[in-house]
């Protein structure tokens, strides 16, 4: 008896998926637990496998269509089974704009082609690996992955890789940016996934969460130093940043202000006796957050390696959902676009975010001298119905001390 496919929550806030590419074709054999189709969800793109043995019969969905959970999006059954009787799905919401009422636009003139790329003659035979991200942008620019040499995980090629190839101008796909064409007045551009739950989570945010906002002016001058001086004693074994000093100094203060990792749960606050620190990465279609759990609990190098891994992963939409859920208090960091200061939106549940700006030296007075100094801004959002005023400039000042002083992390 032929079996239907359903589209499943990938991820615990998914509520629909869409169908970004199909890895079985129809008449194809599949095993329970293959792969029949990658699918992007809320937070990232994720794989659909089969549950059950047989041949691939039909495929009810199209490439590019998103449909809500729990709907069908294809069959498998017995080679030759007919799938006549097999209850159709309700229309697909397709990634395409729909045709509304609405006075009609002039078609936008064709993209210019993309400048040739120098690159090494392709080897016919080798089988290409590459992120969902870098094959559609390859498409869209008539680029062969074939020519292009990987450098994600066991050779894979991603978006970074098109990048340096002069293939890809910008960090998004043509499609996704409004482009200026002459005669055309505006475009519309269907939300992602992605784009569609930040929207949810930052009216579930802002609205509700009474937010307040502490910013302080840290002296980094220590803190860069001793980076310096561990980075030379590591050699090859790897980098500390800035960031990295960060996230452990706020991990530290977390344990010791405890009031400030919380959840707020409607009838009752959570306080964490763990800090599993969430830090935000940017990737193609809007901003996710990795978590790093333990925080307070791993060493400088073991925070490094493991932020990287992870957002090296955001950024390819191939993180796991336990590895962006669970965070009690989340770290956003703009300081590598020049951000002097900024405020961060509170990820709910979790009471406090902490907005990094960027180091830069200042002018500063110094036992009575002008002196020129690293110096950074921190600004914590708070959730009020969760932290009060003097919890918040009590946590910020420890984490002061700590930055400013970075022996006090060993006590």
């Amino acid at each position: 008896m032929a079996t239907t496919v359903v589209m499943e929550a990938l991820s615990p806030t998914m509520e629909e998926g869409r169908l970004v590419k199909w890895t079985k074709a129809v008449g194809d054999a599949v095993k329970a637990g293959e792969t029949l189709a990658e699918v992007e969800t809320d937070k990232a793109v994720m794989e659909l496998v089969a549950r059950a043995d047989g041949q691939l019969l039909k495929q009810i969905i199209a490439e590019g269509a998103t449909v809500p959970v729990g709907e069908a999006v294809a069959v498998i059954g017995a080679p030759g089974e007919s799938v006549a009787a097999t209850a159709p799905a309700a229309p697909a919401k397709s990634a395409q704009p729909s045709a509304v009422s609405r006075p009609p636009t002039p078609a936008p003139a064709p993209a210019p082609a993309p400048a040739p790329v120098a690159v090494a003659p392709a080897d016919a035979t080798r089988v290409v690996r590459a992120s969902p991200l870098a094959r559609r942008l390859a498409k869209e620019r008539g680029v062969d992955l074939k020519l292009v040499q990987g450098s994600g995980p066991g050779g894979r090629v991603v978006m970074r890789d098109l990048e340096g190839t002069g293939a890809v101008a910008v960090a998004v796909p043509r499609s996704a940016v409004p482009q200026p064409v002459g005669g055309v007045a505006y475009r519309d551009v269907p939300l992602t996934q992605i784009r569609k739950t930040i929207a949810k989570r930052l009216a579930a945010s802002l609205g509700p969460v009474p937010h307040f906002f502490l910013t302080t002016e840290v002296d980094m001058e220590r803190a860069a130093d001793a980076r310096a001086a561990l980075n030379q004693q590591l050699g090859d074994q790897g980098k500390i940043s800035v960031n990295d000093i960060l996230l452990k100094a706020t991990a530290l203060a977390l344990i010791r202000h405890g009031a400030c990792n919380a959840w707020w749960q409607e009838d009752h606050i959570r306080y964490w006796n763990e800090v599993h620190l969430g830090v935000a990465v940017a990737i193609e279609d809007g901003l996710i957050t990795p978590v790093i759990r333990n925080t307070d609990r791993k060493s400088l190098l073991e925070i490094s390696a493991e932020s990287r891994e992870l957002a090296g992963r955001a950024r390819e939409r191939r993180l796991k959902p336990e590895e962006y859920t669970g965070s009690t208090f989340s770290v956003s960091n703009l300081g590598m676009f020049e951000i002097d200061q900024f405020t961060g939106v509170i990820n709910p549940p979790e009471a406090g975010i902490l907005a990094v700006g960027t180091m830069a030296a200042k002018p500063v007075a110094v036992d009575g001298q002008v002196v020129v100094r690293r110096r950074l801004r921190l600004t914590m959002s708070c959730d009020h119905r969760v932290i009060d005023g003097a919890t918040g400039a009590a946590f910020l000042k420890t984490l002061k001390h700590m930055l400013e002083n970075p022996l006090a992390m060993l006590l």
